[in-house]
C-alpha cells in the first residue's frame, strides 16, 4: 500500500496538505462513465493506492455518474460500493469535448489546484461537433489555458479511440487518424521542461469488440486497459507510481449498438445548424 492519500480512511491528516500531488481527470463518456459502471478511474484510484508513495489527491468540480434515464450526471450508482467520495472527483461528462472543456480547464485547475491531467477527449468532437483541425485546434486552447493557471502543469493525454462508428464510416475514420496525428503534433509543439505533455499509447490489445459493452464505452477490461496506458506512461516517464499491475476481467462481446450522439450532443448539433 502507497503512503496516505488523501482519498482513504486517513483523510483527515491530509486534508489541505499542500505536499499532495493532484491528479483530475478530464474527459467525456469514456471517463464519466453511467450508472453500475466502475469505471477507469476507479482503476486509476487503485493503482494510485497500491503504486503511488507520496502524498495524493484526486481532485474535481464533479463526482457523479451519468444517468441515462434522466440524461443528467447525477448518479452515484458505482460498481464499486467502496470507491470512496473523494476520490470520484472528476471533470468530465456525456456529450462533451475539447469544445465545452478547452472554456472552463482554467478556472477549474485554479479551483483544484491540479497538478496532473489525465485527458481523454476527441472521440465525440470528431463525430458530432468539429472536424479533425477545429478539434487540434481547441485541443491546443485546452493546453494553454491550463497553463495560465498552472504554469508547471503536467498532462498526459491519449489518442482517440476510434469507435464502431469508424468500421463503416470511412470519412470518420480518417478524421480520428488525423486528429490523432494533430494531437501528436501538438504534445511535440507545446511539450516543455517546466510544464510536461505525454502521450500516452492506444493501449496495447484494446478491442472494441470485447473491451466495450456498445463499441465505444470501456467495459471492466477497457477499464483496466485504458487505466494502465495512463500508469505506464507515468511510470515510464516521469517515474510516478509503478507499472499497471490491475488485473483486468475477461473480456465479454460488447453490445455493438451503433453510435448514435446523446441526447444532449444530438441537441447541440441541430442548434449549430443554419
Amino acid at each position: 500500500m502507497a503512503q496516505v492519500s488523501i482519498v482513504t480512511s486517513q483523510a483527515e491528516a491530509m486534508i489541505g496538505h499542500d505536499d499532495a500531488m493532484r491528479f483530475m481527470f478530464v474527459g467525456d463518456s469514456m471517463t464519466i462513465g453511467r450508472a453500475g459502471d466502475f469505471t477507469w478511474r476507479y482503476r486509476m484510484w487503485q493503482h494510485l493506492e497500491a503504486s503511488f508513495d507520496a502524498p495524493y489527491a484526486i481532485v474535481g468540480p464533479r463526482t457523479g455518474l451519468y444517468d441515462t434515464g434522466t440524461d443528467t450526471p447525477v448518479s452515484h450508482a458505482y460498481g464499486a460500493p467502496a470507491f470512496p467520495a473523494g476520490a470520484r472527483a472528476h471533470l468530465a461528462g456525456w456529450g462533451e469535448g475539447w469544445l465545452h472543456m478547452a472554456p472552463v480547464i482554467a478556472d477549474t485547475v485554479t479551483a483544484h489546484r491540479a497538478d496532473i491531467l489525465l485527458v481523454s477527449l476527441g472521440l465525440i468532437d470528431l463525430g458530432f461537433y468539429t472536424d479533425s483541425e477545429q478539434t487540434a485546434r481547441n485541443a491546443r486552447a485546452f493546453l494553454t489555458a491550463a497553463r495560465t493557471a498552472n504554469p508547471h502543469i503536467r498532462c498526459v493525454l491519449l489518442p482517440v479511440i476510434p469507435n464502431i462508428r469508424a468500421e463503416s464510416d470511412a470519412p470518420f475514420a480518417a478524421e480520428c487518424a488525423r486528429f490523432n496525428e494533430l494531437l501528436a503534433k501538438a504534445v511535440a509543439d507545446l511539450d516543455e521542461p517546466s510544464s510536461p505533455l505525454l502521450l500516452a499509447s492506444r493501449p496495447p490489445g484494446y478491442d472494441i469488440h470485447t473491451d466495450t459493452y456498445d463499441g465505444t464505452h470501456p467495459g471492466p477490461s477497457g477499464e483496466h486497459r485504458l487505466a494502465a496506458a495512463y500508469a505506464d506512461a507515468m511510470h515510464q516517464a516521469w517515474g510516478l507510481g509503478g507499472p499497471y499491475r490491475g488485473t483486468a476481467a475477461a473480456p465479454v462481446p460488447s453490445q455493438m449498438a451503433s453510435a448514435t450522439p446523446p441526447r444532449r450532443a444530438r441537441t447541440a448539433v441541430q442548434a449549430a445548424r443554419p
